[in-house]
């Protein structure tokens, strides 16, 4: 791999990421185990909490956190989405599961949803990469960027001045880095959609529902709480009109929770993270300019219904991480470019659907959703029938008769071939031949892969190729 020099004039590092965010932690994780230098910039100090925020974990960003290592804690101390349970006033009206937990399947092996509060993702996501040998310097603003053909300056608060071949902004919806870029933000702000926000230790509320208070004559929600995993705080939030001022201290919301709920004995004891929230639902014009790149909330940004916003920015890092890092170890520069090409319409359907949730439209919580339907089918890198959809998982065994699972075998930075049926096995790449490498006893390889032929598996976990052709594949891989 292509290393940063030590010697005047050479950069400083490979890539800069700016923000220690669930974004910016998983694009950093991805590329340090690939042996790639890098440096993560957050202005925030260090301990700073976001509190729960993005809480909700679909099925398939905790299949990129098996691959990056970080599956077992994150499901250590994540819980079940609870139950919806609806009151008016002090009854309670209506009981709703829209997330019964799902059986595990060969193919999926995180069918459920999980609740985890975004301040604990952060947390295991940076133990990782303090595990890998990387750390963040909080405390560090970018207050200047510019680059030129072969590198990019990064100018921080204290003065230093970072040169990285490339740099990743991943500092969130009102993202410095796209802003000294002048890339567009297109979409709306709606002034009259306004949330206030808090993590609060509050006694007298039960733990098991996500509980709802709505004014049924003016069809109107009043106040929400979900009870926070392996803690004792809930997640507080409740609409305020757009003249409204709220009163963010522990008193204001021990007045706000009484007020909403019609539960006056409730007493207010924690708070954490207080906040006023605006929808912003936003698509950036473009993802790149030169040797600049952004991702997740700088790219877009969501309404918080139907858990998409976090999800798709941690998919954001997945795609980038691993082109990122073959062109640095002297890949065509032109994989950058699929990037943008492959996540902004990922993110373009993110946003669709979560807008038509906040609007009221019933949307059954499946494959859409869970984002398990995600693919790149019709991409700069799909090719055969099945060119850019996820890859499944299935149960199977190595030839001296040890259980594993295929995402044992795709896990880590490198493609994978699964070889089905006779045929050479190519070069260049970790191949497996079904039947011989791998022991397909239960028949859940060829059900999910049909039964002759070469299937490529992408380091994101996302179907590359599949041909019956040697040449073809060959010709994939260069590309790559």
């Amino acid at each position: 791999m292509n290393r940063p020099s030590s010697a005047p004039g050479a950069p400083t590092t490979d890539v800069v990421v700016v923000g220690a965010g669930p974004t910016g932690l998983t694009l950093a994780v991805d590329l340090v185990r690939r042996g790639v230098a890098v440096r993560v910039l957050d202005k925030r100090p260090e301990g700073f909490s976001v509190g729960t925020r993005g809480n909700g974990l679909q099925p398939r960003t905790l299949e990129v956190f098996d691959d990056l290592g970080v599956i077992g804690p994150i499901l250590e101390t994540a819980g079940a989405h609870p139950p919806l349970l609806v009151y008016v006033g002090r009854v309670p009206v209506f009981r709703k599961h829209a997330h019964r937990p799902v059986a595990p399947s060969p193919a999926v092996p995180y069918p459920s949803v999980v609740i985890q509060p975004q301040w604990r993702t952060e947390r295991i996501l940076r133990d990782r990469l303090t595990e890998l040998g990387g750390k963040v310097d909080y405390g560090t603003e970018v207050t200047a960027l510019t680059q030129n053909a072969g590198e990019v300056t990064t100018v921080t608060g204290s003065g230093e001045t970072i040169r990285s071949r490339y740099l990743v902004g991943a500092d969130g919806g009102r993202s410095v880095v796209r802003k000294t870029l002048r890339i567009g933000f297109a979409g709306e702000t709606r002034e009259d959609t306004r949330l206030v926000l808090g993590d609060v230790e509050v006694g007298g509320l039960r733990r098991d529902a996500w509980q709802v208070w709505v004014n049924p004559i003016r069809k109107q929600v009043r106040a929400s709480v979900w009870p926070v995993p392996h803690s004792a705080c809930f997640r507080f939030s409740a609409p305020i009109t757009r003249d409204e001022t709220p009163d963010l201290t522990l008193a204001g919301f021990q007045r706000l929770l009484r007020e909403r709920t019609g539960r006056r004995g409730l007493t207010v004891t924690g708070l954490a993270a207080p906040s006023v929230y605006r929808v912003a639902i936003r698509l950036a014009d473009r993802y790149r300019a030169g040797r600049v790149l952004i991702a997740g909330d700088a790219a877009h940004v969501h309404s918080p219904a139907g858990s998409q916003g976090l999800n798709t920015s941690v998919q954001d890092a997945y795609n980038l991480g691993w082109k990122l890092a073959r062109v640095l170890s002297g890949a065509p520069e032109s994989l950058l470019g699929t990037y943008e090409a492959e996540r902004r319409p990922v993110a373009r359907r993110a946003l669709g659907l979560s807008t038509e949730l906040l609007d009221g439209r019933k949307i059954e919580h499946d494959e859409r959703t869970s984002q398990l339907d995600l693919s790149y089918r019709g991409g700069p890198l799909a090719a055969g029938a099945r060119g850019g959809d996820r890859a499944p998982d299935a149960a199977c065994a190595t030839a001296d008769g040890r259980r594993i699972r295929l995402f044992d075998v795709f896990r880590g930075p490198q493609p994978t071939l699964l070889c089905l049926g006779a045929g050479p096995v190519p070069g260049g790449v970790p191949a497996y031949r079904i039947g011989r490498d791998l022991l397909d006893d239960g028949g859940h390889i060829r059900a999910a892969y049909g039964e002759t032929g070469y299937v490529l598996v992408r380091p994101d976990g996302h179907i590359g190729i599949d041909t019956s052709s040697v040449a073809e594949l060959t010709g994939y891989l260069a590309g790559i």
